[in-house]
């Protein structure tokens, strides 16, 4: 289930921890479909790297530079198969007009499925 303070949002503040703890924040973009959100990164992010490490991660509502303007919430990501990924982007895609302009995304990109706790 998707908290009321997330849904609708335009950035939400994904917090995702590296190896030794430390907590590293990125604004993202995000689609929201059946209680869940969905997120696009790049197959060679940190984001990417700290997800497939640790699956734990820490949501919020966020300005475009990061900012938080909301609560925090826990939730549990996992990086879809290639399946699952033109239903994610496609989520994202319905949000966001410029999501939908091919030169801009990489064919590399890879697809995060979050459940907030």
């Amino acid at each position: 289930m998707i908290p009321t303070e997330l849904q609708g949002k335009k950035y939400i503040s994904l917090t995702t921890f590296r190896k030794n703890g430390a907590a590293v924040a990125t604004p993202v973009w995000f689609g929201e479909e059946s209680g869940k959100l969905y997120v696009m990164g790049n197959a060679n992010s940190g984001k990417h790297k700290r997800i497939r490490n640790n699956p734990q991660v820490r949501l919020a509502s966020c300005t475009i530079r990061g900012r938080v303007t909301g609560p925090e919430f826990a939730g549990k990501a996992r990086i879809l198969p290639e399946s699952d990924r033109a239903r994610a982007r496609q989520t994202i895609n319905r949000k966001y007009w410029l999501a939908r302009v091919p030169f801009l995304w990489s064919k590399d990109n890879v697809y995060f499925e979050i459940e907030v706790a």
